[in-house]
């Protein structure tokens, strides 16, 4: 019996870039990852770019070490998949160079314009109700007063930087991006482009822009890439990146899908109201249903979805292992005026056997993970983290812990929200993304969400498997319940009765701590955002 064709899997996350050959039902055969992949460059008024060379420089590197690796044969690869993070922009001229560097989910510069293009009397949440009427009915979302969604970064560009703006051809996602890399043509799909906000979702099958929200936000639709199926295939490997990359030109390239979508499919949890959190840099709760609904009030919508003619329940939290990564750089393994600490290799091993070593409730010590602002269930670029309730009893372990717990914590307000737009429990949870290599993370998550919790086996590889999943949708290798049925469960966490406990104490705390200090961080921070 021949062997299973493979799908070259591309996942570029926003720190870290993976690149895998998957089966076209989801069994990663091999992988290769690396971190810090690409640099981020902050600045003022909420600035953060990160620049497209650096994007193929490392998946370049990784495809080539990928095929080193594996020793398998390059002809059974059938197709090329592609994620990578939402919510960006790159402006690209008619031959697809990049005009500068690209515009990433973090920015917020855009904010002061997103409030001009929604605003309008009377007022509901800040927003026109003209407008919000509208923008719910066609979209089921409207660009958010943060700033950080793509439309924001354009009108950005409209207003700061006019030259850069009427150079650019196109805008286009980082996925849509590599993809023109890879095959030459400027085309997203309805996933992808949603947080534009200029399209019309009522009829999930087919969607296009909409002239009235165009108008509303005053882009030009002719730099506004075609839209396509999420499972088509956008072309055909062209000879230079394919020798580049080491592959044979010709490859068909498919359309792939942004980093919370592709997770969405590799978690397995792919059926109505099956829920999954993702622990990345950033990370979410989400599930499926099968309508499109919204609720303004906590900046959650259920807009399409990769998998053809479905809607997921969209939010997101900022900073979610990023909470992990701060704590390795600037607590425990930071460089500075002292000198430099060593980073140890397993960095993040070692906090899970510190977090074991604490007690749930961490002896009362509470982290707040708002490291960047936060964008659900509230919207607030000013919102900061912090460790409440410390004291001179506090340890190592208990500060590892509180790390953790208040990720999950913040997860649960989500999910209160989640669930209440689903009009039901959402049980139980599958868990993906590189946080869920934790078992003792993933047990938290089990006690704090009070579900039992899947942890997907190569949690972290779930956005190389979705990504795959859709190519073998888009070239026929694989239909969507029997991709579903080939995603293994490691094991499964149920929640502990007295932990439980503990965690429903603290999260009113929690709640309490962000009611007390969402005013004086907004007087705090007030000419300061992320």
């Amino acid at each position: 019996m021949p062997p299973d064709p493979l799908i070259l899997a591309i996942d570029l996350g926003t720190t870290a870039c993976k690149v895998g050959l998957v089966t076209p039902h989801g069994r990663v055969v091999a992988y290769v990852s690396e971190d810090d992949a690409t640099p981020t460059y902050f600045g003022p008024n909420g600035q953060a770019e990160q620049a497209p060379h650096h994007w193929w420089a490392v998946i370049t590197r990784n495809v080539r070490r990928v095929l080193a690796q594996s020793g398998l044969p390059v002809e059974r690869i059938a197709g090329i998949g592609v994620s990578a993070h939402w919510s960006g922009t790159v402006p690209v001229d008619q031959d697809g160079h990049p005009l500068g560097r690209a515009i990433i989910w973090m920015d917020s510069r855009g904010a002061p314009y997103v409030a001009e293009i929604t605003g309008g009397f009377p007022k509901i949440e800040g927003y026109g109700l003209r407008k919000l009427i509208t923008w719910l009915r066609m979209t089921g979302g409207i660009p958010t007063r943060g700033g950080k969604d793509p439309i924001a970064h354009i009108l950005y560009l409209m207003r700061e930087e006019p030259e850069r703006y009427r150079a650019a051809y196109k805008f286009l996602e980082p996925k849509d991006y590599i993809n023109l890399k890879l095959t030459g043509r400027f085309a997203t799909d309805p996933a992808t482009i949603t947080l534009h906000w200029v399209t019309d979702n009522r009829d999930i099958q087919h969607i296009q822009y909409h002239p009235t929200l165009l108008a509303w936000t005053g882009v030009d639709a002719s730099k506004l890439p075609e839209i396509l199926p999420t499972t088509a295939v956008v072309g055909e490997l062209l000879p230079g990146p394919a020798a580049e990359l080491g592959l044979p030109p010709g490859l068909p390239v498919t359309m792939g899908a942004p980093d919370v979508h592709a997770p969405v499919l590799g978690s397995g949890a792919v059926a109505d109201y099956h829920p999954h959190v993702y622990v990345g840099t950033s990370s979410w709760f989400s599930c499926h249903v099968p309508f499109k609904k919204t609720d303004v009030f906590h900046n959650m919508a259920s807009l399409p979805s990769s998998v053809p003619g479905r809607y997921f329940v969209v939010n997101e939290q900022e900073t979610a292992g990023g909470s992990l990564t701060f704590l390795r750089d600037v607590f425990f393994y930071g460089e500075d005026a002292l000198g430099d600490c060593p980073r140890p290799q397993d960095a993040y091993e070692r906090f899970d056997r510190l977090a074991t070593q604490a007690q749930p409730g961490s002896g009362g010590l509470i982290f707040t993970p708002w490291l960047y602002g936060e964008r659900t269930p509230v919207e607030e670029s000013t919102l900061r983290a912090g460790f409440y309730n410390l004291s001179l009893t506090t340890t190592r372990a208990d500060i590892a812990r509180a790390v953790m717990e208040g990720v999950a914590l913040n997860t649960r307000w989500l999910q209160k929200y989640v669930e209440k737009l689903a009009g039901r429990p959402l049980t139980p949870v599958n868990f993906v993304g590189g946080g869920a290599r934790s078992d003792i993370w993933s047990q938290i998550f089990a006690d704090v969400l009070q579900r039992p919790v899947q942890q997907v086996k190569d949690p972290q590889a779930a956005g190389l498997r979705g990504v795959a999943g859709l190519a073998g949708l888009a070239l026929n290798l694989t239909t969507l319940d029997d991709f579903a049925r080939h995603v293994e469960i490691k094991h499964v966490y149920h929640p502990q009765p007295q932990a439980v406990a503990r965690y429903n104490e603290l999260f009113q705390i929690y709640l309490d701590i962000y009611k007390r200090m969402s005013p004086l961080y907004r007087r705090w921070n007030r000419y300061k955002t992320p």
